[in-house]
This record gives C-alpha cells, structure tokens and sequence, in this order.
C-alpha cells in the first residue's frame, strides 16, 4: 500500500488552534473542547494516551462542509481528571453532557481504541443521538478476555511515576519528534512505521500521553465487555482497521462487523493503531463517503 503518513503540508498547521478551543463544564469537570467547521454535527473521540490532536490530519477536511468537534477525554489532554473512578459508562455520560453543552441534538460519532468502545457504548445508551458511528481499532474484546488485571494491580503503586515520566516526555515532545530514531522508539507499538511522520505531527502525538487516566483507563477498558450488547447497535456503522495493529488484533474488526448488524470493515495493509493519522488521505475518503451514503434503516433488533 503506497504513502504513509499525510503529503505536502497539512493543512492543520495554518490553522490558530487557540480561537476554536475552549472549556466546558460536564459533571462538574472542565472539559477541553475544540470546535470548527459547520454543517451537520461530527464528533471525534481519541484512544488511550490520546488526546483531540490525535484528529488533526482530519478535523479541517470535515470542517469544510460540517461542525465538526473533538475533545479530550476527562483525565487526558487538558481535561481535568474524572471527580471519582474512570469507566467506560462515565465516558460515554461525559459524551452524552458535551452533545448537552454544545446543543448538539444527533450526530456522527468517530472512535479510536478507547473512543470507539466510548463511542459504542454511546450508541448504546443514547442510541436516537447517534447517526452514525465509525470504529476505529475499537477497543473491548480482546481486551476483556486478556489476563492482565494482576499485572494492572502491580502498577496501581506506580501510577504516579508513570504518569510524571509520560508528562516529562511530553513537555520535552518537539525536540524528541525532531530525531526519527526517537520517534520510532516512542510510537513504534502504535503506528506501524513512526520514523516517517511528520515531526510536527508526531510531536502532538507525543504530547497527548503521560495524563492521570492512562493506567485507570485501560483499567477501565479491561473490565467492560459489551461484545453481547453490540447486536443491539442500530445505526450504520463502519469499522476501520489497520493490518498491522499491534495493539488491537485484527480479528476484533471481524468481530465488530458479524456482531453489529449491518456493520462493515475497511481494512488499510501495513497500517497500526491509528489509521486516522497513518492513512489520512484514505480515511478521510471512506469517512466522507460513509457520511455520504443514504440513511440506512436501522437494522430489527
């Protein structure tokens, strides 16, 4: 698969990031939101260790004919942490209290890793908000059958230290994403190839991890299946993979598509964890063109 990574100049660079951010209040909790674009409502939500610059390679192509948003979830980025334990149930409330702040009445909704379980159980709980929704390397299958809660237990003694050794890295993020070597060291179980992103582009990438949540979070992630309560997702739905994911098998995007009725997967060769950021020219194409498609009539449940 030729191309790697986003060509030429993004466009996300030209862009003051300061005039489309601000904070809105969810659960008592501020929450770090940016908003650009308008037309039809189009949510995205990043993954474990992310935050909402994870979407940069495609928040100004949607914003040329929709609203579209991104925020970071609470205990990462510039959201301030849960008030009480991170859950999967909690995420999908904070989302439900965004669509509230921001008089958001339906909309699509993108997911990465942790957004896309966020996301699912969002179209679960609050099925009439969502339109459509697009899984990217979701999480919540093969992570809830893995045996990793003693490991998670271990290292509860050591979140404070993992979390100041993320943040020095990510204050130190634009000179580490200068040097390939360092990029590839820093990324390589995420993106298949991270020497060859961009530097600009890899420093924000670098940037978003080391927050409070990232330990509690796949806490959270382990210890909610909802492989059982996907057949009850009844809006089109599209699951987006890369085949070289290291971190989400690819037989969970099988799985998300057998199981959601109607769903269907693209799958990008020699692509990680972040297909929106690897293969940004292909996702976008196949976002729009879903976005595009006539509506579906939900599927019986």
């Amino acid at each position: 698969m030729d191309g790697y990574g986003p060509t030429g100049r993004s466009r996300w660079l030209d862009v003051d990031w300061g005039a489309h951010r601000r904070f809105v209040e969810i659960e008592g909790r501020r929450v770090n939101v940016v908003e650009l674009g308008s037309g039809p409502p189009l949510v995205f939500v990043h993954g474990l260790g992310g935050s909402w610059t994870n979407w940069l390679e495609n928040l100004c192509e949607f914003a040329r004919d929709h609203r579209v948003i991104a925020f970071d979830l609470p205990g990462f980025g510039a959201s301030e942490s849960p008030d009480g334990p991170v859950s999967i149930a909690g995420y999908a409330r904070v989302l439900a209290g965004l669509f509230e702040a921001l008089g958001v009445g339906r909309a699509a909704v993108v997911g990465n890793s942790l957004g896309g379980l966020v996301c699912a159980e969002f179209a679960l709980t609050s099925a009439p908000r969502v339109e459509r929704l697009c899984l990217v390397a979701a999480a919540g299958l093969s992570i809830s059958r893995l045996p990793i809660e003693p490991a998670l237990r271990a290292l509860v003694p050591l979140e404070r230290v993992v979390a100041f050794y993320g943040t020095l890295i990510a204050e130190r993020s634009v000179p580490l994403a200068r040097r390939a070597r360092l990029r590839r060291l820093l990324l390589f179980h995420a993106f298949a190839h991270p020497e060859r992103l961009p530097a600009p582009l890899a420093a924000e990438v670098i940037a978003g991890a080391g927050r409070p949540s990232l330990l509690p979070g796949l806490r959270a992630m382990t210890g909610y299946p909802n492989r059982d309560r996907l057949g009850e997702i009844g809006c089109p739905t599209l699951v987006v993979w890369g085949a070289s994911d290291r971190l989400v098998p690819l037989r969970d995007a099988d799985e998300f598509e057998r199981r959601i009725p109607g769903a269907r997967k693209v799958v990008y060769a020699d692509t990680g964890h972040v297909p929106e950021i690897e293969r940004p020219a292909c996702f976008n194409e196949d976002l729009r063109a879903f976005l595009a498609e006539s509506p579906a009539r939900a599927p019986s449940r």
